[in-house]
């Protein structure tokens, strides 16, 4: 079997596995298999339900493990919505690591972003007209559970949105939620640079 390099806009509320996922009132959650009629590649890392943006999948074990090791230190960018406007001492608190579940997270890469051009979610995130919202793009070295909305709680801004937008050098670009498409020749070789 050749190898297989796919990238792919997760929408939001798309579980990131193929196997199915029943509810307990009988109904599926959707899944990579809703989109994906690739066979045996798998994603590299994960997005949770409530995320969206850009995966990777591939047959290649060990370019998987490269990027999802944290010994190797590959970046993840993500666009970040959250509640209330960040200052420059709750910012500089991500580059430098929060606590979180007992662990000191890597520092981050963090800056404030003017409103992304992204399309609405669907279903939209909660309004309220008296809170305002910020958008920060945080990249991290490090892919622990949830981690990205644990961080902005614990600095006091909830998460309300997450756009992951570029892991290493791919980046999400005009990829339309729902669709995939192979790696060009030029992303293959920054890829196994």
């Amino acid at each position: 079997m050749s190898e297989r390099f796919l990238l792919f806009h997760k929408p939001y509320n798309v579980l990131s596995q193929f196997s199915e996922s029943v509810l307990p009132d009988g109904t599926h959650h959707q899944t990579l298999k809703d989109y994906i009629s690739v066979p045996e590649v798998y994603p590299v890392g994960r997005l949770d339900r409530d995320s969206e943006g850009l995966m990777l999948l591939t047959n290649n074990g060990q370019v998987q493990h490269r990027l999802t090791d944290p010994k190797f230190q590959h970046p993840r960018t993500y666009w970040v919505q959250v509640e209330r406007i960040p200052d420059a001492q709750s910012l500089q608190q991500l580059r430098q690591g929060v606590l979180i579940q007992a662990y000191r997270t890597r520092p981050a890469q963090v800056r404030l972003l003017p409103e992304p051009d992204l399309p609405p979610r669907d279903p939209p995130i909660r309004f309220r007209k008296s809170v305002p919202t910020a958008w920060l793009e945080l990249t991290l070295i490090e892919g622990k559970n949830r981690q990205v909305r644990r961080m902005t709680a614990a600095i006091g801004f909830p998460t309300l949105r997450l756009v992951r937008v570029a892991i290493g050098n791919l980046r999400l670009d005009n990829l339309a939620a729902g669709q995939w498409r192979d790696l060009t020749t030029t992303e293959l070789r920054l890829l196994r640079g």
